[in-house]
């Protein structure tokens, strides 16, 4: 048996256990995890990574959401956590070669998306996190402390005023829908000018101004981003601010819908000294079984990198 089932196992017996007692199971993971970190729960799996205990959390928590499904209760899946730490690999290869670069995530959920990230760029990530949600902050929490993995983390609703100094990246899996603070939305270059705003344009805009001058920010958007009705205000706040650097398409094959497709958006805030790259890199993720395939899209993508 695999470390992390190992893990997962220990998680779930107790879990279950709370859950007989009229706990949610999600309740029952961070009870678990909070109490191992006090003492309560005494355990451990020889020769364990921190991803081994990333990935075991993360089948705990995917098993409680699906038990209690929760709208805002949504976890990045690891195969797009991977190919987003790819990304930010190659954006900030000089850095990462001579120390470590600043990561938010403003809708951080339980933190897999960072966590991925931060396991990938061992010990070169300085990361903050922002989340409305308790419980899921402190399933982040707890995850961060048992994975050893340093993170700042702010319990507020992200499109607040925040204090949060500007970072060298920002990676985000947009929460998707209205924004039901019309007052908040107004201090917004795109506040919708009828109507309810999107808070996935909303946490656009908010990325951009904590992100410091020439950072990049790599965001899941949904594949229709740039067709709703309100796009063409977003493409307007973003030429101002930004440049675009790549949309990636991801395989259809890993989503339920099409309404659910989501794409890869990467954007580098504006700086006098630096210009906008020749081209946008135009590309679509191929399926990630297939080897050769996805070779050529690496390939694709080093080529662009060279000569953007």
């Amino acid at each position: 048996m695999e470390k992390f089932e190992q893990i997962f196992n220990i998680i779930n017996e107790q879990a279950e256990k709370f859950e007989q007692q009229d706990m949610t199971y999600l309740d029952g993971v961070l009870a678990m995890l909070e109490g191992t970190l006090d003492g309560a729960f005494k355990w451990e799996v020889a020769g364990a990574t921190k991803e081994d205990m990333r990935k075991a959390i993360q089948i705990a928590i995917l098993k409680g959401m699906r038990k209690n499904t929760q709208p805002n209760h949504q976890m990045t899946p690891d195969t797009l956590g991977l190919l987003v730490s790819y990304f930010v690999e190659q954006f900030y290869e000089k850095e990462l070669a001579e120390g470590s670069i600043s990561v938010a995530d403003l809708a951080l959920g339980t933190g897999n998306l960072m966590f991925t990230l931060m396991n990938v760029l061992d010990g070169k990530v300085e990361a903050t996190g922002v989340e409305v949600d308790e419980l899921l902050i402190r399933l982040a929490a707890a995850t961060a402390d048992l994975t050893e993995q340093p993170i700042s983390l702010y319990r507020q609703d992200a499109l607040e005023s925040l204090l949060v100094d500007p970072v060298d990246a920002v990676v985000c899996d947009l929460p998707v829908g209205y924004y039901p603070n019309e007052e908040v939305a107004l201090d917004y270059e795109l506040c919708a000018e009828e109507g309810m705003s999107y808070s996935h344009h909303l946490f656009i805009e908010q990325s951009l101004k904590h992100t410091k001058e020439g950072g990049y920010l790599f965001f899941f958007i949904p594949a229709a981003l740039f067709e709703s009705e309100q796009a063409k205000h977003l493409h307007k706040y973003i030429k101002k601010h930004a440049w675009i650097q790549a949309v990636i398409q991801l395989p259809e094959t890993m989503f339920s819908s099409k309404a659910h497709e989501k794409s890869i958006l990467i954007l580098q805030k504006q700086r006098a000294d630096v210009k906008a790259p020749r081209e946008v890199l135009l590309a679509k993720v191929p399926n990630m079984a297939n080897k050769q395939a996805l070779a050529m899209f690496f390939e694709k993508v080093r080529l662009w990198k060279e000569n953007k």
